[in-house]
């Protein structure tokens, strides 16, 4: 009965938690192949300052500390052999502050269009707006102090709530030319509006907030704000190599449309030619809704720069007259409504429904993300919105000490999301106000295997200061 009664407390906030609230843990590259010839011939380029610093080019370089505030780091990666020039620069936001993990899986790109890219360590889920700009504050003095940065081409990025932050940076700085923002918009309550800064909105198939992206994306289309939104074949997660590619080619179009580069016919034509290809292997696998999202893509990332924009557009019009088109369109409509209907119920559900019914349903789910239909994209969508639900609840309940009703969400979000960290570092926690310490040490070790790595965190959680459990391995095995 207390855990019903409690359930139907939290069940009033569950909503607003959802949304304020992201998950922790939880193209073709053709295109840019003569980037380096095009962007070494930049109109401007303002170095940031005077440079005495020496560091590795070509090397994801882990840990930079900042001078001014030696409990500020960033991950750092320059060019291969560019070290002596004068470079864009991109600012990523992990939401687990691991400024590194980005970095590893986009360096190509960098020394392809000649990007620096820098990655907080401190900015992270959980941080309140003054702590990310004071983060961001030191790092940028930091970074335009010791780099060759071009301070006419400063951009950010970010994921989750990551995407929070790097939208928050370049909304109270005008310096910012750019966002691309993964799996999150702009800072909850940010209207659309006629921003100084291209967005690019970065979104999963499978991401519980891909709806929420559309929506903020198709809200700008009445400002005169620039912006496009990219799609690939994911979840709520870093998104893959090719399209961060595509989400750079735009920057670089940016840069050519405010004249901070020359023009590049080259890049512009392999392009445009990249996606017809993409265009068409959609439509021999006849997904419409697909191939108009790249006519849209293309036709706002080319526009003003090619008449091939025109081609593109006049394309996009005759798929959605099409009656296949229409056809598809109608049915992923009903898909959106049912995954409402089905977060309508499973909200109701949070305050009543017992381990059996959790249990069958997320096994239903997962199940039902591997099948090749129309509908498993939006199983994954509701699978991921259940790891929110769960991690906001098992949070709220953690930190309120209600740790018997906390027992049942935390077991449910390892059920649900067994490869997130955050919910075995929440069982260890639980464990650890038992006195369980070997389950401890298990859940820990568990959270590190899938990617937990916040000593800061783990050394000061007081539930492990105040226990016999050795954090030395543990330590040990993080990355």
């Amino acid at each position: 009965m207390q855990l019903i009664v409690y359930r139907m407390k939290i069940i009033q906030l569950i909503g607003i938690l959802i949304l304020f609230t992201d998950t922790v843990a939880c193209g073709n590259n053709d295109d840019g192949q003569s980037a380096k010839e095009d962007t070494a011939q930049v109109v401007q380029t303002p170095a940031s300052a005077t440079i005495s610093d020496s560091f590795e080019t070509g090397k994801v370089i882990s840990r930079v500390i900042c001078k001014s505030d030696p409990s500020q780091s960033y991950a750092l990666y320059i060019p291969a052999n560019r070290y002596h020039d004068t470079l864009p620069v991109i600012y990523f936001f992990d939401p687990h502050g691991d400024g590194s993990l980005p970095l590893g899986k986009y360096k190509t790109i960098a020394d392809r269009f000649g990007f620096i890219l820098i990655g907080s360590n401190n900015s992270k889920n959980g941080n309140d707006l003054a702590t990310a700009e004071n983060t961001w504050n030191i790092v940028s003095f930091d970074t335009k102090k010791r780099l060759r940065i071009n301070v006419n081409r400063v951009y950010t990025c970010g994921f989750s709530g990551g995407a929070n932050v790097a939208g928050y940076v370049a909304l109270n700085h005008p310096e910012i030319k750019g966002v691309i923002a993964g799996g999150a918009a702009l800072p909850d309550a940010t209207a659309p509006g006629n921003f100084n800064f291209s967005f690019t909105a970065i979104a999963g198939e499978g991401d519980m907030n891909m709806t929420d992206l559309v929506a903020f994306s198709a809200a700008l289309d009445n400002t005169k704000t620039r912006h496009r939104i990219i799609f690939f074949n994911g979840k709520h997660e870093w998104w893959p190599e090719n399209t961060m590619n595509t989400a750079c080619i735009g920057l670089q179009f940016d840069a050519m449309h405010d004249k901070l580069i020359p023009k590049s016919e080259t890049l512009i034509s392999n392009y445009s030619d990249s996606s017809k290809k993409r265009v068409n292997n959609f439509l021999n696998e006849n997904d419409y809704i697909k191939a108009e999202a790249e006519c849209e893509l293309s036709t706002r990332l080319l526009d003003g720069l090619t008449p091939v924009a025109d081609e593109f557009t006049r394309k996009d019009i005759n798929l959605k007259s099409s009656s296949v088109y229409q056809k598809q369109w109608q049915k992923r409509q009903e898909i959106l409504t049912t995954e409402q209907k089905l977060k309508n119920l499973y909200s109701q559900q949070f305050q009543q429904a017992d381990m059996n019914y959790w249990t069958n349903t997320i096994h239903e789910l997962q199940t039902k993300s591997n099948a090749k239909t129309a509908e498993a994209a939006m199983n994954q969508r509701l699978v991921a919105y259940l790891s929110l639900a769960f991690y906001s609840i098992s949070n709220q309940l953690i930190t309120g000490h209600r740790d018997n009703d906390a027992r049942f969400f935390v077991e449910l979000y390892k059920l649900d999301d067994a490869a997130n960290p955050e919910a075995w570092y929440f069982s260890a926690i639980l464990n650890a106000r038992n006195n369980n310490l070997n389950a401890v040490k298990d859940d820990l070790l568990k959270a590190v295997q899938n990617g937990f790595t916040d000593k800061e965190r783990l050394e000061h959680q007081p539930e492990f200061e105040n226990s016999q459990v050795d954090l030395s391995e543990i330590k040990r095995k993080m990355k």
